[in-house]
């Protein structure tokens, strides 16, 4: 996808995560990039959907670039970015960051995926070798985005360096108190949003016994095995735009199981709804609520919390969105970008 604005830097954002995908990467660039062309710079994402791809083993639904260095390397000369950002450590990534090595030109990262920990739920591989390797393609830019300051200390204390801080925004237009979805359930509606994968603990949340219903709202590898083993929980697959906002809004309290998110856009979405939300304590929950009891409850008890978390204030859930805004990460985004330097052709 190319932004283009009258003005300003032309910078190159290279990710495995882009659409048609569904995820919170995608989502943050996506919104950044909208963000950059209102602020008048020039913006390309190059994604796996501009090459053969292969489904990614454990989530066929995720397609990955098969072998995209050369036609990359052609489509990063074409375009001659003033900035490159590297979003991802797949296939994509690897090879933008190889070239960019090749050709001396400088280039920023980011941590969106704690890929550790997926891979060892999924092929129980030590994390540590994994972090290990992420510390090689990392300390090769000039910066490594995070989203919060608890992933900022933690990536620090693993030898990660030059960290910087990009946090993130939501859309106050689109999210809003209301209109409400009606479910027709038994209240109070305990929701779930985002995909429906092992790292998201989506079984912990329904296997709680609380009052009311329990709806999910997302897709994902794991959801015929969640719909058999929970027959009582109400599943609407994806929702986008006003569908989604409604979802939210008509829920009682989102509640976020994740162990392993980086972030946790949907908390935020949630909150601009007036929706209060219960979570685990980890990072993401804990920067965005942590100073905030009254717009959610973090406990390590989840039941626990998302009882607490009926009795919070739709007002003040909405009051801690609006202090997010997708301008302010765009700008932080940007601040950390550094030019590319001299190219050195390819041999």
């Amino acid at each position: 996808m190319i932004a283009a604005g009258p003005a300003g830097r032309r910078i190159l954002i290279v990710s495995d995560a882009w659409v048609p995908q569904v995820n919170g990467v995608v989502r943050t660039l996506a919104a950044t990039s909208a963000e950059l062309l209102a602020l008048g710079h020039d913006v390309l994402v190059i994604g796996p959907d501009r090459f053969a791809t292969m489904p990614c083993p454990t989530y066929p639904g995720i397609r990955l670039a098969l072998r995209p260095r050369r036609k990359l390397a052609r489509m990063m000369s074409d375009y001659a970015p003033e900035a490159l950002h590297i979003a991802t450590e797949g296939p994509l990534g690897i090879a933008a960051r190889r070239i960019a090595r090749r050709r001396g030109w400088r280039f920023t990262t980011a941590f969106h995926t704690r890929f550790p920990e997926y891979l060892h739920a999924r092929l129980r591989l030590p994390t540590g070798l994994a972090y290990a390797w992420l510390r090689r393609f990392h300390r090769a830019g000039e910066g490594l985005m995070v989203a919060t300051p608890s992933l900022a200390a933690e990536l620090a204390a693993r030898g990660f360096t030059r960290v910087k801080p990009w946090s993130r925004g939501v859309d106050l237009a689109q999210f809003r108190t209301e209109p409400r979805e009606d479910w027709g359930l038994p209240r109070p509606v305990f929701l779930y949003v985002g995909r429906t994968a092992v790292e998201k603990n989506i079984g912990a949340f329904l296997a709680l016994d609380l009052p009311g219903s329990k709806v999910v709202v997302g897709d994902g590898p794991e959801r015929a095995a969640l719909e058999r083993e929970f027959p009582g929980v109400h599943f609407t697959g994806f929702r986008h735009g006003a569908a989604l906002a409604r979802a939210y809004a008509g829920a009682d309290v989102l509640v976020f199981p994740s162990l392993t998110d980086t972030f946790g856009l949907v908390i935020l979405e949630a909150l601009a709804c007036g929706t209060p939300v219960a979570a685990l304590p980890v990072t993401g929950p804990l920067d965005i609520l942590g100073d905030h009891p009254g717009a959610g409850a973090i406990d390590a008890d989840l039941a626990a919390a998302a009882r607490r978390a009926l009795a919070c204030d739709r007002a003040a859930a909405r009051a801690l969105a609006e202090t997010y805004s997708w301008r302010a990460s765009a700008e932080a985004f940007l601040s950390h970008l550094v030019p590319i330097g001299l190219e050195v052709p390819d041999k």
